[in-house]
Parts: structure tokens; C-alpha cells; sequence
């Protein structure tokens, strides 16, 4: 009987133990979902009171901050209405931002380092800044949401005039400045000025008055700064000859410098934007580096709607993504106007420029404007490449130890000293051949879809991944290079790299390539930079798939490949239009150099089945 109680007893006991560790785990996890709601209106941030934002905002996000753990979701809400950022209190912060100028510090308006599980609404609010700033940074951040809100500036470094009289045998062109356009004239030579900053603009790109498309066949052409006479205000004569540019024509003056993007994510996991628009940035809308999964659904690098007086967006690319892995998904995105592509997703090649021993090397970074940040992690997965032929070694490696090699710390990281498990091919050596790094970890897949590309210089899309990319139900609309771009470089910009896994299917393309760039040999242009095409012997891009899309096109080249192996173009459909005379000097419909694996069938020209042969 006493056995039994005993029994009964440690059984109530374990019951009572198990109920307490549930109640217990149940509590835990309210408390991990925990969600706490912040109005930034309670702390007399406002909208429409044309006051400096910048360092109210940063005090109370760091408020908030402070008073809660990575336990609790924090969501931070805006009003509606116009919020004005000035530099005045903002924050100064070093960040090296690929591709873009690497000059610091970085006059930030928001910046979010080291969260995690918060969400940005803006509810509708119109964020302008002043001046030269990086609007939104998001430094060292996990599970971070950015939605309902558009990043502006109040007087962008692209300065807008109007063609008014072109006397082309004179040589001579009237314009008019845009009204929000703050300028001088010293010495004869037109200056754009804004708060805290002033430059002379040294190229433009011309834009159709009534459709904002990019006028047909002209590019970047060459500005009237220089010798002008103002006739009266806002009215500039000045000694500018182009034929092209016919009274009511709208150009963007442009200048070289890209200081910072509009957003700028670094080292995230887990970030997304809804409903974001970016209408003007001095860099790219959005650049992401070094950070793993990020998704994009609404987001748009865009004008104001159709009666935005400005013809421009941002300075570069719309989005940008180097070094990033995980999942990169893009989807109902609007982009337009931008001075540069609409996506760009690569890598960079370090460049091996010593061979310590056959583990250890010294890798630099090589472009200007991308070095400063981490190139990999110990138990990465490395290949290295020919940079004459772009053919990749065999063997892949792997880092045991990589550190910077620097004078200092403050000295920006562009060389590195990276240990390898394996030892290394005798013929991987600087001093027999020039060869490239590339990081396979930090590769991302990428979704690109229903997004609508449109009248933007350069290129549309670009990628140089080996993981698998997906292009579909798409609107590519007068893109003035190619629409879509494989590249991979480790000579020039030195960005990765092979691609392997590409599906292209279900876009529309609409009178593409009206203009010529850097690349843009096609509507679709698989285009890796290879010095020694004769002397190569492998491959460089595989597994492209161009299926059942739609062309609208007044000119011949539809798709230019070099060194593929496996690509299939079928089920399209080409549709002629004489909306802009025949230019391009590809004269072929098809273009291939070293492509092998082909496979061309069911296509359309005109609604008649043909076959198309390179």
C-alpha cells in the first residue's frame, strides 16, 4: 500500500513538474513575440514642421533601444506627412560602401546598428533629406523590416534643364534651368549648388519631353557648362552643338561623384522593405553587402507619378547587392529613370597578388571604389580564376584563417592574408599569371519577378551568381542598353562571377537597346569580360535557360552569348516595329562566340514559326 502511494505521489510530482515546464516554455515564448509599439509622434517628432529630424529621431530610437532586449519585437511608427533631415546633429559614421566613394565620414539620417526584430513603418511618411546624406543604414542587423515610406532630397547633384532654341548651324542652345534648381554662373561656367555642396556638371543624359524615354541612339553626351551667358533668369545661351536635341528635350546634367545610396544595409540577416520608394539617391536607391536573405516586394526606385516634374531618379543603380548570400527576392518592384542599371548581383574578385607558401596568399581588392570590408570567413569555399581566359580551376579550397593585412587600424581593408586547408596548384602563382579570388559562400539565389523596368540608362538587370536566378513576368520598357546582362569580370570592375543556374522566362522587352553601353552587344547579353577569348578552353557561364518571352524590338540583336555552355532559347515571340531606325552594329538576331549545349526551338518572328540560327 505505502509502494503504491509512493508510486501515486511521484506520479503527481511528474505531472506537476511537466505542467510547471510548460507553463514555463509557454511564457517564454510570449515573451520572445512579445511586440511593442512606439509613436514617434509621442515624442514630438511630427510631420510637416520643416524642423531638423536628424537628431531628435536617433536620440529617441537609441531611447528605445536601451529600454527593451532582442526578446521583443519593436515596431516604430511615423505619422503620415513630410519629415525634413538635415546634416546639422546627424551622425557621423566611417562605412566603406561598395561601389560608391569610399570618402568618410557618412552624414547618416537613420541609423540602425545592431538590432533585432524591428519594424520601420512609415505610414506614409515622405522623408526629405538636405544637403549630402545617407538616408537609412542598417548596420549589423537581424530580422529588420523597413516599410511605408519614400527617401527624397530636397536639391539633388542632377540638375535639370529644358531645351529651348537649338541652332545647329550656329552651334548654339538656349535652356532653361528647372525651377528647383539652385545654381551660379562664375566665369562663364554654369555650377549646380545645394546645402553644403556645389560642382560643375561634366555629362547628361537627354530624356523626350512627353514620354520621359531616353532619346534614341544618344547615350551620355556632353553638357553645355562651360562659355554660357545667362540671357536672363534661369535662361542660359551657350555655344553646345547636338543636333539631337530638339526644343522641349528635358536633360539630366550629371556629375561623377556616388558618395552614398539612399539605403545602405551592412553584415544584416533577414531584411526587408515593403512599399519603399527611393525618388532620388547621389549613389544607388538601395546597396546591400555582406548580409544574407533580403526581400523586396513594392519597393521602387521611382518618380512621384506621372506629373513629377523631375525626369531623373537616382545617380547609379537602382538596387545593389555584393557579397551577399541566402535569398535576394525582388518582386513588384517599379524602377525608372535611374543613371544605371535596375539590379546589379555580384561578388568581387580579389585579385592574388602573393603566394607566401602553397597554403597562404595575399588577395587585394582592385576597384576604387570597393574595398574597406570583409571579403570572407574561415570555412569558406573559395575557386580561384585565370583572369586572361576567365577559366575557373577545378579544385575548390577552402580558408582556415583570413585576416587584413593593414598598417593600422584606421587603415581601410583592402588586402588580405588568407590560409587554405588544401594545398594550392602549383600553377596558381601571381608570378606565372594573373588570378582571381572568388568567395563561392557568399553567393546568393535571387527571384526577380514582376517588376517593371523602365527608360533608365545603361542596363536593366544584371547578374553574376553561380546559385540559381529566376527572371520572370517582367516589363523591361525602353531600356537604353541591354535588358538583361551575365557578366563577370576579374579584370576591369572585378565582379564575380559565373553564372550556372539561370531562368529567364515569361518578360515582356520593349524596344530595348536605343542607346550604346558598356556590354550591351543584345536585348540579352551573356557578356563576361574575357581578354583571351582564342586562348580559352573551358566555359565560363552554364545552364541558361531564355524561354517563352516576349520581344518588341525595332532593331535585329536579341541575344549576344560568349563562352556558355548549355543554353536554350525557345518558345519566344519577336515582334518588329519601325518605332526607331535600325543602329546597332550587331546585325544578327542571334550572336554566339564559343557556345556549345545550344538548343533553339519554337520561336516566333512576327507570328511565324522560324528557325533562328546564330
Amino acid at each position: 500500500m505505502s509502494n503504491h502511494k509512493e508510486y501515486t505521489l511521484n506520479s503527481y510530482s511528474k505531472i506537476i513538474l511537466l505542467m510547471l515546464l510548460v507553463i514555463g516554455l509557454m511564457n517564454s515564448v510570449k515573451a520572445q513575440t512579445k511586440t511593442k509599439i512606439y509613436k514617434l509622434a509621442d515624442y514630438g517628432i511630427l510631420p510637416g514642421t520643416g524642423k531638423n529630424t536628424s537628431v531628435l529621431l536617433n536620440t529617441v530610437v537609441q531611447k528605445i533601444k536601451s529600454e527593451n532586449n532582442d526578446q521583443v519585437s519593436i515596431v516604430i511608427q511615423f505619422q503620415k506627412g513630410r519629415y525634413d533631415f538635415y546634416p546639422e546633429g546627424a551622425q557621423r559614421k566611417e562605412y566603406y560602401i561598395s561601389n560608391h566613394d569610399q570618402d568618410n565620414p557618412k552624414i547618416v539620417g537613420i541609423a540602425l546598428e545592431g538590432w533585432k526584430n524591428i519594424t520601420l513603418d512609415g505610414k506614409g511618411a515622405d522623408l526629405m533629406f538636405h544637403g549630402r546624406m545617407l538616408p537609412i543604414a542598417l548596420i549589423g542587423s537581424t530580422n529588420v523590416k523597413i516599410k511605408n515610406l519614400s527617401i527624397d532630397f530636397e536639391k539633388p547633384q542632377i540638375s535639370q534643364i529644358q531645351i529651348i532654341e537649338n541652332d545647329t548651324l550656329k552651334g548654339n542652345i538656349v535652356y532653361q534651368v528647372a525651377p528647383w534648381v539652385d545654381y551660379k554662373i562664375k566665369d562663364s561656367v554654369f555650377y549646380n549648388r545645394g546645402e553644403g555642396w556645389e560642382m560643375r556638371p561634366g555629362s547628361g543624359i537627354a530624356f523626350e519631353k512627353d514620354t520621359k524615354r531616353i532619346v534614341f541612339n544618344t547615350g551620355d553626351i556632353a553638357v553645355g557648362t562651360r562659355g554660357v551667358t545667362e540671357l536672363s533668369p534661369r535662361m542660359i545661351s551657350v555655344r553646345w552643338k547636338n543636333k539631337k536635341l530638339v526644343p522641349g528635350t528635358v536633360i539630366a546634367m550629371r556629375s561623377g561623384p556616388r558618395p552614398s545610396p539612399g539605403i545602405f544595409v551592412h553584415k544584416g540577416k533577414d531584411i526587408s522593405f515593403e512599399n519603399v520608394k527611393v525618388h532620388y539617391a547621389e549613389g544607388m536607391g538601395l546597396l546591400a553587402q555582406l548580409t544574407e536573405n533580403i526581400y523586396m516586394d513594392g519597393f521602387g526606385v521611382c518618380l512621384r507619378g506621372k506629373n513629377d516634374p523631375r525626369y531623373f531618379t537616382t545617380q547609379a543603380d537602382a538596387t545593389h547587392f555584393s557579397g551577399c548570400w541566402g535569398k535576394i527576392i525582388s518582386k513588384n518592384g517599379l524602377y525608372e529613370g535611374m543613371m544605371d542599371d535596375a539590379i546589379n548581383v555580384h561578388g568581387t574578385y580579389l585579385k592574388l597578388i602573393q603566394k607566401i607558401d602553397d597554403y597562404t596568399v595575399i588577395g587585394r581588392y582592385m576597384h576604387g571604389q570597393s574595398y574597406g570590408f570583409d571579403w570572407g570567413n574561415v570555412k569558406d569555399t573559395v575557386q580561384f580564376i585565370r583572369s586572361s581566359t576567365m577559366e575557373l580551376w577545378d579544385t575548390k579550397n577552402t580558408i582556415t584563417s583570413i585576416s587584413p593585412v593593414q598598417g593600422d587600424a584606421k587603415t581601410p581593408m583592402k588586402e588580405f592574408k588568407i590560409t587554405f586547408s588544401k594545398p594550392l596548384d602549383a600553377e596558381i602563382d601571381p608570378a606565372k599569371t594573373a588570378i582571381g579570388i572568388e568567395n563561392l559562400s557568399w553567393t546568393p539565389s535571387v527571384t526577380f519577378t514582376g517588376n517593371i523596368i523602365r527608360n533608365n540608362r545603361a542596363r536593366g538587370a544584371l547578374f553574376s551568381t553561380p546559385k540559381a536566378v529566376v527572371v520572370s513576368k517582367n516589363l523591361f520598357d525602353h531600356t537604353s542598353g541591354s535588358a538583361i546582362l551575365l557578366c563577370g569580370d576579374a579584370n576591369g570592375w572585378y565582379e564575380t562571377g559565373t553564372c550556372t543556374d539561370v531562368t529567364i522566362s515569361n518578360n515582356k522587352f520593349v524596344n530595348a537597346l536605343t542607346s550604346m553601353y558598356q556590354f550591351t552587344s543584345a536585348v540579352i547579353s551573356i557578356y563576361p569580360e574575357i581578354p583571351d577569348l582564342k586562348g580559352q578552353k573551358k566555359y565560363f557561364h552554364s545552364g541558361i535557360k531564355i524561354e517563352n518571352n516576349t520581344f518588341e524590338t525595332f532593331d535585329q540583336p536579341i541575344l549576344y552569348a560568349k563562352s556558355v555552355d548549355g543554353l536554350r532559347f525557345s518558345g519566344n515571340k519577336i515582334f518588329t516595329n519601325t518605332t526607331y531606325p535600325v543602329f546597332h552594329r550587331n546585325k544578327k538576331r542571334v550572336l554566339l562566340e564559343r557556345v556549345i549545349g545550344l538548343a533553339m526551338d519554337y520561336n516566333k518572328i512576327d507570328g511565324k514559326l522560324v528557325e533562328l540560327k546564330p
